[in-house]
């Protein structure tokens, strides 16, 4: 049994506007109901639980997509509180050592082969597996003025992504221990590693963006179109 977690609780402050950006629409669809339909039409995904913020007006109030279950939850400030909110709600037959996947709700171009190889990863290693993609770019670094200081080395540095698939226990305890030591983990696999893991880097497709700025928004419109039959 493999269910998806989807913090939904933040307001898009970086991307602007009055409307959190998981209730952007592209493609005729918000982003968080593009991420959810591509992880419920997976058939390795039983379920999904959306960590959402207290009074959300916008939630549509699912409980039922693809027909599998969709669980709602109050999420936290932050991007672990979300997750972690999400754990706690998982349904009691979803034992300690089953995966689950935690996938961004602004996150809307997830393909279902990429799904399948990250299932299949987190499946056979034991510290669980993410979506990344290595850095391709020159990489520069810069100082307060805006100046290059140094190129520095690309090679061995990844892209993460989500989905991340852990087992249920792992993941709860890495989150709760980063955030009993004050440590804000930026993604799930941070945590995770905290404990000594090494989650496995699973490449995945390019196009599997996060929408952070208007820019992202259009490009996201661009690739959800191409996949609209």
């Amino acid at each position: 049994m493999t269910w998806a977690l989807v913090p939904a609780a933040g307001s898009g402050r970086r991307f602007g506007g009055e409307v959190p950006k998981q209730y952007l629409h592209a493609a005729g669809k918000p982003l968080l109901e593009h991420a959810l339909d591509a992880l419920l039409s997976h058939p390795g995904v039983d379920g999904a639980v959306v960590s959402l913020a207290a009074g959300d007006p916008r939630w549509p109030g699912w409980t039922t997509l693809h027909g599998k279950p969709v669980l709602a939850c109050i999420g936290g400030v932050e991007r672990a509180d979300s997750v972690l909110a999400a754990l706690h709600a998982l349904p009691a037959d979803v034992a300690a050592d089953e995966l689950v996947l935690v996938h961004d709700a602004a996150r809307p171009n997830l393909h279902a082969d990429d799904i399948t190889r990250l299932i299949a990863a987190a499946a056979a290693h034991p510290d669980g597996a993410i979506l990344a993609a290595p850095v391709r770019d020159t990489l520069k670094r810069a100082d307060g003025e805006g100046g290059i200081v140094a190129t520095e080395p690309r090679e061995a540095l990844w892209r993460a992504f989500t989905p991340q698939a852990f087992r249920r226990d792992l993941l709860r305890r890495a989150l709760a221990d980063a955030q009993a030591a004050g440590i804000v983990a930026t993604d799930e696999a941070m945590a995770v590693e905290r404990l000594g893991c090494r989650p496995r880097l699973v490449e995945g497709r390019e196009d599997n963006l996060k929408v952070t700025t208007p820019a992202d928004l259009a490009l996201a419109e661009i690739l959800l179109a191409r996949r609209t039959p």
